[in-house]
């Protein structure tokens, strides 16, 4: 079959033929594959600097980590896999895998769930997102974050506040449900005396992180309590595009009610994880139909994997291999 194959650590996928899977175990199940997004994840993976693949020793893989296609039985299917998925066929765990709607465009299906998992995961079982909260989604102008806006409206937030350095981006987020937009091009003090004026007006209850670094240390700064009884906020990160460190002053974990935790492979439980399949992804599919959820995408054909790879993409577009 043909696949984007990896035959040496941080090389560019290339087309090439690969031996076809097979489905083993019992919880196994082959699908034909339609379409695969490509993802951060995907490349931090293939390069061998994710912490997931960094201390394997690496063989001929085929990249990618989850898809759209067919079973057998003629069914439409989501499907993750540790196996690859830009190829013609893959291996899928039957426990993780969700139904498409019949009328569901596959590149909407293959973008969607990525964006899903590092919003609503991170929303609804780190946060505790309730109707009425209050929530800052730092780094929104990507992909994840533009998600993300509209999953904490779905999920019934009563005000969203968000940051970006693209200021284009930033302003159109107004129209998928932001609230308040701060621009990172700003000086500290003046993201920082944004976030307090917020804050103050109505405390912030969840902030979900997508670039970490510096930024974070600002919102952290920002909402610094006193000494004095503090609200509770809950800060999540979910990536690290402005890289993987911060500086953390131990007061203000000790003089502000702060909990910060992370989303991502390895942070949910089991039973977090299965109803990502069973109902998370399924409702965000049947949001994405009613016109709930709206995901930009570009298309290009799996023969030209290798041209595309580390292409440029467009701000808040999601780049989907049709196979």
């Amino acid at each position: 079959m043909k696949a984007a194959v990896v035959f040496e650590k941080g090389q560019t996928p290339q087309y090439a033929d690969f031996p076809e899977p097979e489905a083993i175990q019992e919880n196994e199940v082959l699908v034909s594959v339609k379409a695969a997004s490509i993802k951060n994840l995907d490349k931090a993976r293939a390069s061998g600097k994710h912490y997931s693949t960094e201390n394997k020793v690496h063989q001929p893989t085929i990249v990618g980590s989850d898809g759209v296609g067919y079973l057998e039985n003629g069914s439409k299917v989501y499907f993750f896999s540790k196996k690859g998925t830009f190829a013609e066929k893959a291996v899928a765990d039957k426990k993780m895998m969700a139904p498409i709607p019949e009328e569901l465009d596959f590149s909407i299906a293959a973008a969607l769930p990525n964006a899903v998992m590092g919003s609503a995961m991170a929303l609804k079982f780190k946060g505790g997102i309730q109707p009425g909260n209050t929530v800052l989604v730092n780094g929104a102008t990507g992909t994840t974050g533009r998600i993300a806006v509209q999953i904490a409206k779905l999920y019934g937030a009563q005000k969203i506040i968000v940051t970006g350095r693209n200021e284009n981006s930033l302003q159109a987020l107004r129209e998928l449900g932001a609230d308040e937009v701060i621009s990172l091009q700003l000086s500290d003090e003046a993201i920082k005396e944004n976030i307090k004026k917020i804050h103050t007006e109505t405390p912030i209850d969840i902030v979900l992180d997508y670039i970490w670094g510096h930024s974070v240390e600002i919102i952290l700064s920002a909402l610094k309590g006193d000494g004095t009884f503090s609200h509770k906020t809950r800060l999540i990160t979910v990536g690290g595009m402005s890289g993987d460190t911060i500086q953390l002053s131990s007061q203000i974990l000790r003089g502000t009610d702060i909990q910060i935790s992370g989303s991502g492979l390895g942070s949910w439980t089991k039973e977090e994880s299965a109803l990502l399949f069973s109902e998370i992804i399924p409702e965000m599919f049947q949001a994405a139909l009613e016109g709930k959820i709206k995901i930009d995408t570009e298309t290009v054909d799996i023969k030209n994997i290798e041209a595309v790879w580390d292409a440029e993409i467009q701000t808040g577009k999601r780049l989907v291999v049709r196979i």
